[in-house]
C-alpha cells in the first residue's frame, strides 16, 4: 500500500463505521417503534418477522419469476436507451453547431418527469414489459446522450490540432485522442442511465403492469401483508445496491 493509501484507510474505516452505526440506529428505533411505541404492526411490521420473510423468499425461490421479468426489461431498456444515446451523441457531438442546438434541447427535455407519460406508454403498448422497456430506454437515454455530447464535444482542441499535425486519420483520431478523453464522461452517463433504467421500469411496475418486483409489491400491499412486502422491498434494494456496485466495478475498471 502507498502512502496515500495508509492516509485514506483511517478515514474509509470511520466512514464504514458511521454507514454501520446509522444503519443499526435505525433498525434499533424500527425495532423498539414496532415493540416499545405502539406503532401498528399492520402498518410497519417487527423487523424480526420482516427477516424471517427475507429467508423465506430467498430460500424458496419466489422471486425468481418476477426477478427475471424486471431483469429482462431492464436489459432491454438499457440496452436501446445506450445504443441510441452513445451514437445519437457521438453524432452531434462532431458539430460544434449541432451542439449548440441540441444540447440545450435534450437538456430542457431531461428536466421533464417522463414517467408522467407512462399513461400514454400503456395506452400505445399495454400493460406488459413493452410499456415498461420503452419507458425506461426513455428516461435512461437522456443522461447517456448528454454524457457522450459532454465527452466527446469538449475534448481539448490542442489535443485535436496537435493529432492532426502529426498525420492521424480519423480512425486514429478516435482511437487515440477522442475515446481516450472522452471515457470517462461516457461511462459516467452510462453508469447514471443504468441507474436510472432500474428505477424507471421498477416505478411503472408498481403503477401499472402484470407482473415484476415492483407489481408484486403493490400486490401484497393491497392483501395487507405488509412483513412479506417490506421483505420484498428491502431485497429490491439488495438488488439495486448490487448491481449498481457491479456496473461501478465494471465503469472504474474501464477507465484503467
Amino acid at each position: 500500500m502507498n502512502g496515500d493509501g495508509r492516509k485514506n484507510a483511517p478515514h474509509r474505516l470511520s466512514s464504514r463505521l458511521v454507514q454501520v452505526a446509522f444503519l443499526a440506529i435505525v433498525l434499533l428505533a424500527w425495532f423498539l417503534a414496532t415493540t416499545r411505541w405502539g406503532v401498528s404492526r399492520i402498518l410497519l411490521p417487527n423487523p424480526v418477522n420482516v427477516w424471517h420473510q427475507l429467508i423465506d423468499i430467498v430460500a424458496s425461490g419466489a422471486f425468481i419469476p418476477d426477478l427475471r421479468i424486471t431483469l429482462g426489461e431492464l436489459a432491454g431498456a438499457f440496452a436501446i436507451s445506450m445504443s441510441l444515446g452513445v451514437t445519437i451523441g457521438y453524432l452531434i457531438s462532431r458539430s460544434r453547431y449541432l451542439i449548440r442546438v441540441f444540447e440545450p434541447l435534450l437538456a430542457a427535455i431531461y428536466a421533464i418527469p417522463i414517467i408522467l407519460f407512462l399513461p400514454l406508454y400503456v395506452l400505445l403498448l399495454g400493460l406488459g414489459p413493452a410499456s415498461k422497456i420503452a419507458l425506461g430506454a426513455t428516461i435512461s437515454f437522456f443522461p447517456i446522450v448528454l454524457s457522450t455530447i459532454a465527452g466527446f464535444g469538449y475534448v481539448d482542441r490542442r489535443l485535436v490540432t496537435a493529432a492532426r499535425s502529426m498525420g492521424a486519420n480519423n480512425i486514429q483520431m478516435f482511437r487515440y485522442v477522442l475515446l481516450p478523453a472522452a471515457l470517462p464522461v461516457v461511462l459516467a452517463g452510462l453508469r447514471l442511465g443504468f441507474t436510472v433504467a432500474l428505477l424507471s421500469v421498477i416505478a411503472s411496475e408498481t403503477i401499472a403492469s402484470f407482473a415484476g418486483l415492483g407489481h408484486h409489491i403493490v400486490d401484497l400491499a393491497e392483501n395487507m401483508d405488509t412483513a412479506r412486502m417490506f421483505a420484498y422491498i428491502v431485497f429490491v434494494i439488495a438488488i439495486v445496491a448490487f448491481l449498481n456496485a457491479v456496473v461501478s466495478t465494471i465503469e472504474g475498471r474501464a477507465r484503467w
